[in-house]
């Protein structure tokens, strides 16, 4: 229960946890403020505000000056291997292979569903990757698929091409639960904005995948997602599923989601090729909100091309999206890389297992441009997060169903979230104003490069690039030899037995200009070649 009235006692003993220290005097002249505050919250709480209901305030990722690039359009390169007669193969092909034979006739969207369908069957109970396998809808979406190809109607690279779909998103008539226990009986009247654009590529939806509930993490109301290169392990999240079943071959591509790492992270730990697009570039309609200043939507694939197909379907503006930004978007596959200048912070690439990415880049004749970072505590970016999600989901909190999520640890989303309400307001606005001045910093280095190179989840390049709104690319660049791992942090063993080791990949990160992703997908297609891992399938999925 709230008190009614503050005494100078309840200030002094508050003071400790919000690290400020005031006089006997300063905290009498506070007490009757302080009383009328907690009644302004208390009438704010008792408000109710629409899940989909963004803050007034909008982040945009453009400094003054920015100039938005114009070329659009996206170029494949061409294919010339036959359809596999293993359904293995197919399952494993890239978009651009499914994309050709589909388009050519050598299958049908129809039997290519089949395929991962039956594969989801299979494999989805041991990954505890699949939130809803969707069979129904897939087969009728797969007949029509093929009925407009018959009749020469090709809606273009997506069409018959069967996906996953994370389950934060919306799906008329099927339940879209986030994950979580609190949320088990949502079932949306309409489509997200990415199922219908998806949908209007001709693509299939053959399944929702998991995801840590409410975004974060890999544990949801269906267990812990799996690692296909290690089962034993999570997949790390919180686009746990997307990340599990895209490498297991469950499906042709995922739609996945990014407030912090959640695209890269598992696209890194499962072994696939991870595309977080700019803020602002992709349609947050009708997907579950965690953080508006920093929810992006991307995908997860097997390969460099593909990521480029798919966000091409996803990109466009969105008026009902307060962080939508009009912008175009190209990819040339078969143009040269041309003289490039990558940047890197040497600091970062202390472990071994990363210096391949540097030498991959030095013998495609890039220039590599060592970089400095300032002292700035960028860490101090992360309580933005904190107090966004906790506001996104402050019913959970006041109403004690928090208690409901399988998840109560420390860091977990439940303490994460009461924590928060000990943040200072006044801490949290310049916390805003430190986040310009880490776009201000990141813009600087982005006049010196075309492209930043970074070891995955080394140093503080994850956060900073979150926060300024800036493209990631992650794709495998070998593989580690290591126990299994705990669910917070790539590289932090935590053994099952002293003797059981297991080969799981290991990735690059590229960073990319605001809305220049084709420069980091024709890098990252380089790499690809050069690395030679791409192709790699997991033990027992293979």
């Amino acid at each position: 229960m709230i008190k009614q009235s503050i005494a100078p006692s309840d200030i002094e003993a508050a003071e400790s946890v919000l690290g400020v220290a005031y006089t006997a005097t300063e905290r009498a002249q506070m007490t009757e403020g302080l009383v009328l505050q907690i009644a302004r919250a208390q009438r704010l709480r008792a408000t109710p505000l629409a899940e989909d209901l963004a803050p007034a305030s909008r982040f945009d990722p453009r400094l003054p000056g920015f100039v938005m690039p114009t070329a659009q359009g996206v170029i494949t390169t061409p294919v010339t291997r036959p359809l596999p007669d293993n359904e293995t193969d197919i399952a494993f092909a890239s978009l651009v292979e499914l994309s050709h034979w589909l388009r050519s006739g050598q299958i049908s969207s129809v039997r290519l569903t089949e395929i991962y369908l039956s594969r989801i069957a299979r494999f989805g109970p041991t990954l505890e990757c699949i939130a809803l396998a969707t069979p129904g809808l897939a087969m009728r979406q797969a007949q029509a698929a093929d009925a407009r190809l018959a009749a020469g109607d090709w809606l273009g690279p997506l069409h018959g091409v069967p996906y996953g779909l994370k389950d934060l998103f919306d799906t008329a008539g099927l339940p879209t639960s986030w994950g979580a226990e609190t949320h088990l009986d949502r079932l949306p009247a309409e489509d997200a904005a990415i199922v219908q654009r998806l949908e209007a590529a001709g693509a299939v939806l053959v399944a929702k995948t998991s995801l840590g509930a409410l975004a974060y993490g890999d544990i949801w109301h269906g267990g812990r997602t799996r690692n296909p290169w290690n089962p034993e392990e999570g997949s790390a999240g919180s686009s746990a599923g997307s990340g599990s079943g895209t490498a297991a071959g469950l499906f042709g591509f995922s739609i996945a989601t990014e407030t912090l790492g959640s695209i890269c992270n598992p696209a890194t730990r499962c072994g696939g090729t991870g595309l977080r697009p700019t803020f602002g570039r992709t349609s947050r309609i009708g997907a579950m909100a965690l953080a508006w200043s920093l929810d992006k939507v991307g995908t997860i694939c097997r390969h460099v091309e593909d990521t480029a197909l798919v966000l091409d379907a996803l990109n466009g503006f969105d008026a009902r999206d307060a962080g939508s930004i009009d912008a175009p978007f190209a990819f040339d596959a078969t143009a040269p890389l041309g003289a490039l200048r990558i940047g890197y912070f040497a600091e970062d690439f202390a472990d071994p297992l990363d210096q391949p990415g540097l030498d991959a880049i030095r013998a495609l004749g890039l220039e590599l441009v060592p970089l400095t970072r300032s002292s700035l505590p960028f860490e101090a970016l992360n309580d933005i997060l904190t107090a966004e999600a906790a506001a996104a989901f402050e019913e959970l909190t006041l109403s004690d169903r928090d208690d409901l999520l399988t998840w109560q640890e420390d860091y977990s989303w439940p303490s994460t979230f009461r924590r928060a309400r000990f943040l200072s307001a006044v801490d949290h606005v310049n916390r805003d104003r430190l986040r310009r001045l880490v776009m201000r910093e990141a813009a600087c280095w982005f006049e010196q490069v075309d492209a930043i190179v970074g070891a995955p989840l080394v140093g503080p390049m994850a956060v900073i690039t979150n926060f300024t709104g800036h493209p990631c690319l992650s794709l495998r660049s070998g593989f580690r030899q290591i126990g299994t791992r705990s669910p917070r942090g790539l590289g932090v063993p935590v053994a099952v037995s002293a003797e059981r080791q297991y080969r799981v990949p290991h990735a690059v990160w590229l960073w990319g200009r605001l809305f220049e992703e084709d420069t980091i997908l024709r890098l990252g297609r380089a790499l690809e070649a050069s690395f030679g891992v791409a192709k790699l399938r997991p033990e027992g999925f293979a």
